[in-house]
């Protein structure tokens, strides 16, 4: 079994996922206005088996999605790491930020460690980001991490989406 490790920045903490901070995830999916980015509306046993899911993903892949903990308040914030289930056209960095957390820059700062960690730790040569045609805030996001929109294609998930390209490791913001 592969154990996430814990990457601290300034404000946060990104750490694997647990039961801790389920019922805040199971209440963004539960949303159909925040979620929508994400994926679909899912009730909370469709959620379970996502999050059963990710915790898989990282046993399968030696990586997932981090839980993102504000350090002040000692809360889930949101989810962001690396990405690729079967399907998946490549390792993408994703994140979701909470309601209560969003405006912070927190989803720049969380997914600027988890990048910095696949280039460093794991050895990645280059990642993207999975967007939703008209997502502009995740498509702002992706932009100040200096990705690029590379194509679009057809996500076996999400449908139409557009692959967004990050900088390699030597030309990347830490």
């Amino acid at each position: 079994m592969t154990p996430a490790p814990v990457i601290e920045t300034a404000r946060l903490a990104l750490r694997g996922p647990g039961l801790a901070e389920f019922d805040a995830f199971a209440a963004f999916h539960a949303d159909p206005a925040r979620c929508l980015g994400f994926g679909p509306v899912m009730d909370r046993p469709k959620t379970w088996r996502w999050w059963a899911a990710n915790i898989g993903h990282w046993h399968i892949h030696g990586y997932g999605y981090f839980t993102i903990w504000d350090r002040q308040s000692g809360r889930p914030a949101g989810i962001c790491g690396i990405w690729n289930p079967e399907g998946w056209p490549e390792p993408e960095v994703g994140w979701v930020v909470f309601e209560a957390f969003e405006g912070r820059g927190i989803a720049y700062e969380a997914a600027l460690a988890a990048r910095g960690w696949a280039y460093d730790t794991l050895g990645m040569t280059t990642l993207t980001s999975n967007i939703k045609p008209g997502n502009t805030r995740s498509q702002a996001l992706a932009t100040r991490l200096g990705a690029h929109h590379e194509r679009s294609y057809d996500n076996p998930e999400m449908g139409d989406e557009e692959l967004w390209r990050h900088p390699g490791p030597a030309e990347a913001q830490r």
